[in-house]
C-alpha cells in the first residue's frame, strides 16, 4: 500500500470511521490526536515521516493474526477445517515475497524485535496457527488482552517441557488410553461413555490440579456429563480401580441406599496433597439431563468461598466440563455463565473444558448450532476461549496451566476447546456409521493421543519403544490386580458426597417428622431483635413510605400482633443470632415480588442502602438476601448447590410466583426429589413458591402442589402449607434444628401477607413451634360437630368467614399444614374426639386432578372422604377475576351446605 493509498483511506476514514478497517482507524485516530497537538501541513503527508507503508502492512498483518488467526489453525485431528475469507496470506495485507526477507521494526511488536518479514510469520503462525487457536481480541479490557497477548507471543505456545515433565505426562495417557482399553476388553458392549479420543483431557486436568497449589488454590469444584467420567474419576479424583470394576458386576449396595445410580453419575470427594499444599476435590454427582450440573458447581464454590475461604477467589477453583453439542444447545449454560459476574454468585472464574466430539449423540455439528464455535457463548463474559488440538498432549498441557494463570490473575471465566472426536458411537453399543460413515472411516485409521504421543518422545530419543512398553504393561498389572479385588464382592459402595460435612447428619426417618422440634425463643431475644429490625437509622434521608411501613411494624409489637412479614424477617433474624447463616434469592426477593419482605431499604437518592436483618443487635451470622437474574433452572441449581456445601446454614430459594417454578423442574427432579436415593445425599433447600387462587390466571395461581406430592417418597422432601406467620416461622427454625437435612417445598401465601386475620402473637414464637395440623379453635364441643373439613393454606381463611356468617356450627375445620410426610398418628389422635360417622371433606381451590386432593384421598383410604373442588382441567386457573370468582364461591357454598 503506497502514501496515495493511504491518503485515500484517511480520506474515507474522515467520512465516515467505520468504513475502514480497525486497525487502521486506531492509527488515524492516534494521527489526529497528534497533529491536534504538533500541527502538520499537509496533515496526510506526515504518514510518511510517521510510518513506511509496509511497516503499517506488516502491523496489520499481526493485527490480524491476532483477531482471526484461531480460523486457520492445525488443531482438527479427524476434519479438515472449513474455508474462511479473507486468508492470512501477506498478499491480502499488500505484501510480496520480495518482502519476506526483508527486516522490519515491526517485529518489536511481538516481541522477536527487528525481524525479517519470514521470522515474523513464522512466529505468528507458530503462535496463532498451529495446534491452538485463540479468541480474545473482542475483550475489552486492555490489561487483560496485553497480558494474554505477551504470553501467547513471547511462549510460541510451548514451554520447555524437560524429559521428566514428558514422561509424566507420557504416563497419564497411559493411564487414560489404558484405563478404557482395559474396560473395552473386560466388559465387552457395556456402556462406559469413553473418553476414548479426548484422553489428553486427563494430563490437562493434572496440570491444572497439580500446579493450582502454586496459585493458591484450596478447593476444586468439577462438573460433568457422563462421557470421561469414569476415567476422571479414577485418574484425577483417585477413586478405586476395583470400584469402577465393581460397578459393572454389582448386585447391590452395601449402605441403605435404595435404587442408586448408573456409575458414570455418581461424585466423589477427595483430598490430595501437592508440594506440602492439601487440596480438596470434589466431582459433583449428575444426572443424564446435559449441564444441570453446571449451576449446582457454582453454587457449592460459592458456598465453599464465603464459609470455608473468606471470599478468597485465587482459593476455590470451579471447572465445568462441557460436550461440544450441551454447551452449544442448553439454555442453562447460558444461565450459569451470567452468574460470572453477578456479587451474590459469581464465584472468581471458571474453567471451562469442552470435550468437542464434533457430534451430538448422531447429529453433525453443522446441524447442531449456527453459531461458529460451540464456545461462542465464552463472548457474552468477555472470555478467551482455547481451540486445542486433542492430539496434541503438550499443547493441552500448556494451554491448561496457562487457563489456569489466566483465571488466578484476572478472576474472570476462561474456556478450552478440545477439538478432538469419539472413538465409539454415543455409547460403546452404537453404530455410529449409519450416520457419520466418512468420519468414522478416519477415526478408525486414527492413532490415539498416547500411541501419537508415545510416538513422538520415541523419536525425540526420551524413550525407546522397549521402555513404552513395560511403562504400559506395567500399568496394566495394576488394573489387573484392581479386577481381582472388585470380583470378591458384588456389593457397591457408594461413598456419600461431602460426608465430612454431614457426619452429625442422618438420613431421616418416620420418627423424626413425629417429635416435637423445639423451634421456640425467649421472649427477651424476641422482643430485642423485633426492635431493632423495625427500628431505621437516625440521619438517612427514607421514602415516606418506607418509613409509615417500619412504624406500622413497630406498631406490631405493641399491639402484640405480628403479620407475614415479621413472622419471616424474625425467623432469619432469630437464626442469625444462633451463629446460623441465612440465604435467600429470588427474582425481587429484596423487596418481595408483593412488596411484603423489605430486606433491604433505598435513601430518597437512591445512593445508599440499609439492611435491617444486618443489624439485629449484638453478634449474628451473615444474613443475605439478593435479587437474582430472570430465570428458574439455573439459579434453583446454583441454590441447591450452595445448601448442599453449607449443611449447617438456611438456603432458601423463592419463585417470584409458585407457577414458574417448572422451569427449574430438571433440578426438582433430578436433585431435590432423588438425590437422596440415588447418592445417599442431604440437602436442607428451602423453596418458596407463592399459592394461592384469587384472580390472577393461570400463571400466577398455583405452586403445582400436586407435582411435589407425586414426587414424594422415603422421606425424601418436606411439603408444608403454613397458614400462620408462627407456623412459616417454625417451618423455617425447624430446618435447622433436627439432625437431618430434607427439602422443604413451603407454597406461601399472597393475599394473607396483608390479611387482618393471619396474624400471630409473641407467645405462638416464643411458646409455640411448628404445627404440622392446626386444630379448630372455635370448636368447645366436638359431639356436636356433623362435618369436618380439611384444608390447606388461604382458603381456610375463606371457609371461616363462611361459617361465620352462615353460622354452621356444625362445622369444624381443621388445617393440614404439612402434607408429607403426612402426620397421619396426629390425624388419627385429633379425629378421635369426633363421631365416628362424621361427614369427612377435602376442600381445595384448585381443580379435582391438581392441588392435594388425590393425595389426601390416598392417605385417608378407610375414610369415606368427599372432595370439593374445581371440576378437573388442564388449566390451573381461570383468566377472568370474575369466573374465578363465581367458582370460589361454588366451592365455599358446596363447603357449607
Amino acid at each position: 500500500m503506497d502514501i496515495g493509498a493511504i491518503e485515500e483511506l484517511y480520506e474515507k476514514y474522515k467520512n465516515n470511521p467505520e468504513s475502514v478497517d480497525e486497525s487502521f482507524r486506531f492509527f488515524f485516530q492516534g494521527f489526529d490526536l497528534a497533529i491536534s497537538h504538533f500541527p502538520v501541513k499537509p496533515a496526510i503527508s506526515a504518514v510518511d515521516s510517521v510510518v513506511s507503508n509496509k511497516e503499517l502492512a506488516i502491523s496489520n498483518l499481526i493485527h490480524g493474526y491476532r483477531r482471526r488467526g484461531h480460523l486457520f489453525t492445525n488443531n482438527n485431528p479427524v476434519r479438515e477445517r472449513r474455508t474462511y475469507t479473507p486468508s492470512l496470506e501477506i498478499g491480502t495485507f499488500g505484501l510480496s515475497k520480495s518482502d519476506l526477507d526483508q527486516e522490519f521494526e515491526a517485529g518489536n511488536e511481538i516481541g522477536i524485535g527487528r525481524a525479517t518479514l519470514r521470522e515474523i510469520v513464522s512466529h505468528l503462525d507458530e503462535t496463532y496457527c498451529k495446534s491452538i487457536g485463540v479468541e480474545y481480541r473482542y475483550m475489552t479490557k486492555p490489561e487483560v488482552v496485553q497480558w494474554l497477548q505477551k504470553k501467547m507471543e513471547s511462549s510460541r505456545n510451548r514451554e520447555d517441557f524437560t524429559k521428566d515433565q514428558k514422561l509424566y505426562v507420557l504416563d497419564r495417557l497411559i493411564e487414560a488410553s489404558g484405563f478404557e482399553d482395559y474396560m473395552h476388553r473386560k466388559y465387552v458392549g457395556q456402556k462406559r461413555f469413553s473418553l476414548e479420543g479426548s484422553e489428553t483431557l486427563i494430563p490437562a486436568l493434572d496440570a491444572i490440579i497439580s500446579h493450582g497449589g502454586e496459585y493458591d488454590v484450596n478447593d476444586i469444584v468439577i462438573g460433568m456429563a457422563h462421557r470421561g467420567r469414569l476415567n476422571v474419576l479414577t485418574n484425577i479424583m483417585k477413586k478405586p480401580y476395583s470400584q469402577i470394576f465393581r460397578g459393572f458386576t454389582a448386585e447391590n449396595y452395601d449402605e441403605d441406599i435404595m435404587y442408586g445410580d448408573v456409575k458414570y453419575h455418581l461424585g466423589y470427594n477427595n483430598t490430595f496433597d501437592y508440594k506440602g499444599r492439601t487440596i480438596k476435590m470434589s466431582l459433583v454427582p449428575n444426572p443424564s439431563h446435559l449441564e444441570a450440573v453446571a449451576p449446582l458447581v457454582e453454587g457449592i464454590a460459592k458456598a465453599k468461598l464465603e464459609q470455608e475461604h473468606d471470599y478468597q477467589y485465587n482459593q476455590v477453583l470451579p471447572i465445568l466440563i462441557h460436550g461440544d453439542a450441551a454447551i452449544a444447545g442448553q439454555g442453562v449454560v447460558y444461565e450459569t455463565i451470567q452468574f460470572s459476574k453477578l456479587d451474590g454468585y459469581k464465584t472468581g472464574g471458571t474453567i471451562h473444558i469442552v470435550i468437542n466430539n464434533q457430534v451430538g449423540f448422531t447429529t453433525n455439528y453443522l446441524q447442531a448450532r449456527s453459531s461458529t464455535y460451540c464456545t461462542d457463548i465464552a463472548k457474552v463474559t468477555q472470555s478467551p476461549v482455547f481451540h486445542v488440538n486433542g492430539d496434541d498432549a503438550e499443547a493441552m498441557v500448556y494451554v491448561a496451566k496457562l487457563a489456569l494463570e489466566f483465571r488466578q490473575r484476572f478472576n474472570i471465566d476462561v474456556f478450552i476447546d478440545l477439538l478432538s472426536y469419539r472413538k465409539y458411537g454415543h455409547n460403546e453399543g452404537d453404530e455410529p456409521r449409519f450416520t457419520q460413515p466418512k468420519l468414522y472411516d478416519i477415526i478408525a485409521k486414527h492413532k490415539n493421543p498416547r500411541e501419537i504421543y508415545a510416538d513422538k518422545l520415541i523419536a525425540e530419543n526420551i524413550l525407546t519403544k522397549k521402555e513404552y512398553k513395560e511403562r504400559v504393561d506395567k500399568f496394566h498389572a495394576v488394573l489387573d490386580k484392581a479386577y481381582e479385588v472388585a470380583n470378591e464382592s458384588t456389593q457397591l459402595n457408594i461413598q456419600p458426597f461431602f460426608e465430612l460435612k454431614y457426619k452429625d447428619i442422618k438420613l431421616p426417618t418416620a420418627s423424626d417428622f413425629e417429635k416435637t422440634v423445639n423451634t421456640k425463643v425467649s421472649k427477651k431475644s424476641f422482643l430485642e431483635i423485633a426492635k431493632n429490625i423495625t427500628t431505621l437509622p437516625e440521619g438517612k434521608n427514607f421514602y415516606n413510605k418506607t418509613i409509615k411501613l417500619f412504624e406500622q411494624r413497630f406498631s406490631m409489637i405493641e399491639s402484640d400482633s405480628y403479620d407475614w412479614a415479621m413472622g419471616e424477617l424474625l425467623a432469619y433474624a432469630t437464626l442469625a443470632k444462633e451463629n446460623f447463616s441465612v440465604r435467600l434469592s429470588g427474582q425481587d426477593s429484596e423487596r418481595g415480588t408483593f412488596s411484603h419482605r423489605h430486606a433491604e431499604i433505598i435513601t430518597v437518592d437512591g445512593e445508599e442502602k440499609y439492611f435491617p436483618l444486618k443489624n439485629i443487635g449484638g453478634k449474628q451470622a451473615q444474613i443475605r438476601v439478593y435479587n437474582s437474574p430472570l430465570n428458574e433452572y439455573g439459579i434453583l441449581g446454583f441454590e441447591y448447590g450452595y445448601a448442599l456445601a453449607h449443611p449447617n446454614g438456611l438456603t432458601i430459594w423463592e419463585a417470584q410466583f409458585g407457577d414458574f417454578f417448572n422451569v427449574g423442574q430438571v433440578i426438582v427432579d433430578q436433585y431435590i426429589s432423588s438425590a437422596m436415593e440415588k447418592w445417599g445425599i442431604k440437602n436442607g433447600l428451602v423453596m418458596f413458591l407463592p399459592h394461592a387462587y384469587e384472580g390472577q390466571g393461570a400463571e400466577h395461581s398455583s405452586g403445582r402442589i400436586e407435582r411435589f406430592l407425586s414426587l414424594c417418597a422415603n422421606y425424601n422432601m418436606q411439603i408444608v402449607i403454613p397458614s400462620t406467620p408462627a407456623n412459616h416461622f417454625h417451618s423455617i427454625r425447624r430446618q435447622l434444628h433436627r439432625n437431618i437435612r430434607v427439602p422443604l417445598i413451603s407454597f406461601t401465601p399472597k393475599s394473607l401477607l396483608r390479611h387482618p386475620e393471619c396474624v400471630s402473637t409473641m407467645a405462638d414464637f416464643t411458646e409455640g413451634h411448628f404445627l404440622e395440623i392446626i386444630e379448630d379453635k372455635n370448636v368447645k364441643d366436638k359431639s356436636k360437630i356433623k362435618k369436618l373439613i380439611l384444608c390447606s393454606g388461604k382458603i381456610y381463611y375463606e371457609l371461616q368467614s363462611a361459617r361465620k356468617e352462615a353460622q354452621a356450627n356444625h362445622i369444624s375445620i381443621i388445617r393440614i399444614e404439612q402434607l408429607y410426610p403426612f402426620p397421619e398418628k396426629k390425624f388419627a389422635e385429633i379425629l378421635k374426639g369426633y363421631d365416628k360417622d362424621i361427614q369427612l371433606v377435602w376442600v381445595q381451590e384448585e381443580p379435582l386432578n391438581m392441588g392435594a386432593a388425590l393425595f389426601i384421598k390416598e392417605q385417608l383410604q378407610d375414610c369415606n372422604l368427599l372432595i370439593i373442588s374445581r371440576p378437573a382441567s388442564g388449566v390451573t386457573a381461570e383468566g377472568l377475576t370474575a369466573k374465578h370468582k363465581i367458582n370460589q364461591a361454588v366451592i365455599i357454598n358446596e363447603a357449607m351446605k
